[in-house]
């Protein structure tokens, strides 16, 4: 063979050489552009796509079909729409963002938000598991719902949630992916309507470069480029409660039931909230309401000077934890104090309420969690808030080992951590009432250990002390008001900065006393501690108990 025809040969064989490597670039190229494509409709099963998500292959059990009515597993159910879902006493507990309802298994009324209505729920059971109805749940947990039967695909929107819509302006196909190389999903008509897919973290369309994430009417979800879109509108926008603006500044306006609600006239300066003792829960489970003209004064009050006012419900004055546990235990005995509730908030025409249940037995955690769950839907229903007093972590079965925080947290809109009382007068040794160590350790714990967002913890602290005295090896100790603490000039004093208070120590007779001070600079220093952890605000016990010099602090810290 010549040198010519040699040469050739070995031109044409890189040649090839060439042109196979650029056809595995291009393979490799396509198969990175498109890889693996996974079908995103499941053959022979039913699609279900929620909030432009296909949770389809999330579900526990598959959709069950019967009698043309479509029904979703209870624990799926609970997965997707109500973690609280619960079976109980022959029925089931059903709670939404504005809804308590109670579904009987065999029965012909429905309880739902204090009253009875016809049960048109009907629970299946198959093989030991409870299936509700998908489209009647709507109206339970507030969304739309739609099947298409050709492509078994069901759609449900949330009817608080953004909806953005647009129209096609040409025909065009859906792609899997977001590249023209991807599998087509589904196909759209000049002039048809899709809607836009929602990223709902940053609140905006989801798009990745050129291509935007549509859904179309017939439920199939998948890319389309942007360009090709035309009139976006947004039909609907979030629906978000209103919180308190900036800080939540907050104080209790304490009297029992055999007095009347104050008389005010002044401005408190600083604080955005006003707490009155209006109702203690009796045995029965009804209200001890305690309002009367007085207190239909104080709320006028209250409204003049543009301070939201959520009373207390406070169990202080049954002190019988028998009673307690007996109204907690059924959702029947909770219901009829949820409408108690709901009732008298509406009829003196508040913004919310501060639950305040103290000493229950650790054995009623988990029903008083379901009081709470029960309560907030109703609340927000009538668009009012709901604050629940904690205790500090850690503590006794019947003081701190009852309250599940984590829980109560996600449900409540504000949880108040109750950073006093450290020290009581049952403590055999003497010492603060709360000192700042204490109180951010157990911010710490509530944000950490609990779990609870720092946008929904509200700080309180004391305008009380405590003055202690030994004598002859006995300790005895009594409460002293901010504005009646009295130093002798003899009194030795020390400042304490890990508790950020100033500490007395003085002897009378055979007596030592000893007081660990709450004054403007100990409570700003607490103050102090709800700026750096973000918290939610500051809420104070009592009020009349302060110096007047403290409310210019709270308002300067809580701006």
């Amino acid at each position: 063979m010549s040198r010519k025809k040699r040469r050739r040969k070995i031109l044409h064989a890189i040649k090839r050489t060439i042109i196979s490597v650029i056809a595995l670039c291009f393979v490799a190229i396509l198969i990175n552009l498109a890889p693996n494509y996974e079908k995103n409709y499941l053959d022979g099963k039913i699609n279900l796509i929620i909030n432009n998500n296909n949770i389809t292959k999330s579900l526990k059990t598959d959709i069950l079909v019967e009698n043309n009515e479509l029904y979703l597993s209870f624990d799926d159910v609970k997965n997707f729409f109500d973690e609280y879902l619960l079976v109980d006493d022959g029925k089931i507990i059903l709670t939404s963002n504005t809804k308590t309802v109670s579904i009987p298994l065999n029965g012909d009324k429905v309880f739902e938000n204090g009253s009875y209505t016809i049960n048109n729920y009907k629970i299946l059971k198959k093989e030991n598991v409870y299936y509700l109805p998908i489209e009647k749940l709507g109206s339970i947990y507030n969304y739309e719902y739609d099947y298409n039967e050709k492509n078994k695909i069901v759609t449900i929107d949330s009817l608080n949630r953004k909806v953005v819509t647009a129209i096609s302006s040409k025909k065009t196909d859906v792609k899997y992916k977001p590249t023209a190389f991807s599998k087509t999903v589904d196909k759209i008509k000049r002039g048809e309507t899709v809607y836009i897919v929602q990223n709902t973290e940053k609140n905006e369309d989801e798009k990745i470069g050129k291509w935007i994430k549509i859904r179309t009417s017939d439920g199939v979800i998948g890319y389309i480029k942007e360009s090709k879109l035309i009139n976006k509108v947004a039909i609907r926008e979030n629906l978000e409660k209103e919180k308190i603006d900036g800080k939540v500044s907050m104080v209790w306006d304490y009297y029992n039931q055999y007095n009347a609600a104050p008389t005010r006239t002044e401005e408190i300066k600083g604080v955005n909230v006003i707490s009155p003792s209006f109702f203690e829960l009796k045995s029965d489970g009804s209200l001890a309401v305690n309002v009367g003209t007085s207190g239909e004064n104080y709320i006028k009050w209250a409204k003049e000077k543009g301070l939201e006012i959520w009373p207390v419900l406070s169990n202080s004055m049954l002190n019988n934890l028998d009673a307690v546990s007996n109204i907690l235990k059924t959702f029947e005995s909770r219901a009829n104090l949820i409408d108690n509730i709901i009732s008298e908030l509406v009829k003196i025409e508040v913004d919310g309420i501060h639950v305040d249940f103290e000493n229950m037995y650790k054995e009623d955690k988990n029903n008083y969690s379901r009081f709470i769950i029960e309560l907030a839907p109703r609340l927000r229903e009538i668009g009012m808030h709901l604050s629940v007093l904690l205790t500090a972590p850690d503590g006794s079965d019947t003081w701190s080992l009852c309250y599940d925080r984590n829980l109560i947290g996600k449900v409540a809109d504000y949880v108040v951590f109750m950073g006093y009382d450290e020290n009581t007068a049952s403590s055999k040794t003497a010492g603060t009432v709360s000192g700042a160590n204490w109180v951010e350790l157990n911010i710490k714990k509530f944000l950490g250990q609990e779990g609870i967002e720092k946008n929904k913890i509200i700080l309180a602290m004391p305008f009380y002390t405590r003055l202690w005295q030994e004598k002859d090896g006995v300790l005895t100790s009594r409460v002293v008001n901010m504005k009646d603490i009295e130093i002798p000039e003899y009194a030795k004093r020390t400042w304490d900065d890990n508790l950020k208070q100033t500490y007395i120590e003085y002897t009378i007779d055979d007596s030592i006393y000893k007081m660990w001070i709450e004054d403007e600079k100990s409570i700003s220093e607490k103050l102090d501690l709800v700026n750096k952890y973000e918290l939610a605000g500051a809420g104070f016990w009592e009020k009349d108990r302060e110096k007047d010099i403290i409310w210019d602090i709270v308002e300067e810290k809580l701006k």
